[in-house]
């Protein structure tokens, strides 16, 4: 038997779900004034590319120079730790289920695409934002751009 809730989720599988997240989520500028998501991906990615060199550059400058290993290490643990930091946001983001405002903004976004057409998967259990995220997606390639003036 598990000792962790039901419903929750490791940590190692909380990074994992960030990644699908932040591939999911639409890059739409249009979606930035009421989502965060945006900014954190775009923060993330960028942290993902350049923090680790940065760490591996503290550690070697600090070395090659004779200085202090103590705060160069702590600054090499903080530059990485940055997009990590990140992807555990968007992770448990992805799982946070849809509060009120949003859930009718997600059924209607859902109507219209099916309207359209489009085959969807029953919803099982609450929407959540990685539900959202899906959602949009399909939305923003198969619907015009009117379906964001509900937002």
């Amino acid at each position: 038997m598990s000792s962790k809730p039901s419903g929750s989720v490791g940590w190692f599988h909380i990074f994992q779900r960030g990644q699908h997240y932040m591939k999911t989520w639409p890059s739409d500028k249009r979606l930035a004034p009421v989502f965060p998501e945006n900014r954190i991906s775009t923060a993330t990615r960028f942290g993902v590319r350049f923090m680790p060199p940065l760490a591996v550059f503290t550690l070697a400058w600090q070395i090659a120079l004779g200085g202090q290993l103590g705060p160069a290490v702590a600054t090499s643990i903080f530059a990485c730790s940055l997009p990590m930091q990140g992807l555990w946001w968007l992770g448990r983001r992805s799982v946070t289920p849809l509060p009120p405002t949003l859930l009718g903004w997600f059924h209607e976004v859902r109507h219209k695409l099916i309207e359209a057409g489009q085959a969807l998967a029953p919803i099982e259990g609450v929407p959540t934002y990685q539900s959202l995220a899906e959602v949009l997606k399909r939305a923003f390639k198969q619907l015009d751009k009117t379906f964001l003036d509900d937002i």
